[in-house]
């Protein structure tokens, strides 16, 4: 009797819990503000310190998870917009924070290698041990985590980060753009001088890359920006360590360099946001003036005085080149000054609504259209 008793009151107290998650999810939602005619609900909850988002086969999404060492596969089979499944594909990774897919497998960027896992959406409730494609990776915690994606050229696209925060690391590995076939095979530094790049995409029409790279701490409260930039060609320099911003020659080691020596970037977002994710929004549901203008997750900094970014920004292009930033989702940011939430990742479904990932409440949203 008294077994009985206490599990009842386990369940309750069980119960009580969920909800009062639940609930905190809800009010988050009603702290968010989006433009007119937009909606924003909870596709996925319970997901950990979600990251990197990528689609897979049958409307299968896969969700990175950096701190808890995971990745998860979520799946909306009733098509309500709200997930219903929710696997552990692994555990036990190195700060697992880049996925990507193509042809039926999941390919995972942990912080010394990329690892994958084939025919995945088929073995969702047995996942397979993992293949691994590329081990040559640096080992470093500090910057070391990666974002995934697959370029037009079906080639495998990462970021290697700077061991510091600021520094002039020793290895050519470092603070650099890679690409490698999806077998791991032909590696390639393409760019050099990034500190930290955890998203990029490719334009619509275009194909060029555009890449966010966060600038350096301690070195003031509105300097330097976050960056925008747009790799061209094999051997392209963004100024890490040396310059900041395009302009902005840092005190240590841009004593013996002109910033005119390195590409500058395209465009720049205010100190500290720590741009992350970005999309170029390329659906029918969205109005007109969305169509092939760049989403940018704004994470928010964490070591500035006036907490500022917790955003998703819109940059607008025009003939290819951007042109302005307007606020598209705010409100993650509490009065007091502390976050409700922090966006990461973006990810593009086929029915045109929008997924944004957010590591810190862990969850995944849902942003549609529905306005005339």
């Amino acid at each position: 009797m008294v077994f009985i008793k206490l599990l009842i009151i386990l369940l309750a107290l069980s119960s009580s819990t969920v909800f009062a998650v639940q609930n905190t999810h809800q009010d988050v939602l009603k702290h968010l503000q989006l433009p007119d005619g937009f909606s924003i609900s909870i596709f996925a909850d319970n997901v950990p310190n979600a990251r990197s988002l990528a689609l897979g086969d049958n409307g299968v999404i896969f969700v990175a998870s950096r701190q808890e060492g995971k990745v998860y596969a979520l799946r909306d089979d009733n098509g309500d917009g709200v997930a219903e499944q929710n696997y552990i594909i692994a555990s036990d990774l190195y700060m697992p924070n880049g996925v990507a897919y193509r042809d039926g497998s999941l390919y995972v960027a942990e912080v010394n290698r990329i690892i994958r896992f084939d025919a995945i959406t088929a073995q969702l409730t047995t996942p397979p041990k993992p293949k691994v494609v590329f081990d040559k990776f640096p080992s470093d915690r500090h910057h070391g985590w990666k974002y995934l994606r697959f370029g037009p050229d079906n080639k495998l696209y990462t970021a290697v980060g700077a061991p510091c925060n600021i520094c002039k690391p020793e290895k050519d590995i470092y603070a650099s753009l890679v690409r490698l076939n999806s077998d791991g095979s032909d590696f390639e530094i393409i760019g050099h001088g990034l500190r930290n790049s955890v998203g990029f995409d490719w334009q619509p029409g275009t194909n060029a890359l555009f890449f966010t790279e966060n600038g350096r701490d301690y070195l003031g409260e509105d300097i330097p920006p976050d960056e925008l930039n747009q790799w061209s060609a094999v051997g392209d320099h963004f100024g890490f360590p040396y310059c900041h911003g395009g302009d902005i020659p840092d005190p240590e080691f841009g004593k013996d360099k002109r910033c005119t020596e390195f590409k500058p970037p395209v465009w720049k977002f205010g100190a500290h946001m720590a741009a992350l994710g970005i999309r170029f929004y390329s659906g029918k549901q969205f109005p007109g003036e969305y169509k092939n203008q760049l989403l940018v997750a704004q994470h928010g900094s964490w070591n500035r005085a006036e907490p500022q970014g917790y955003r998703v920004v819109l940059i607008k292009f025009k003939e290819d080149h951007p042109i302005a930033e307007q606020v598209f989702i705010t409100g993650w940011l509490g009065q007091d000054g502390k976050a409700l939430g922090r966006p990461v990742d973006i990810l593009q479904m086929p029915d045109g609504s929008v997924l944004i990932s957010d590591d810190t409440l862990g969850v995944i949203y849902r942003v549609t259209y529905k306005g005339k």
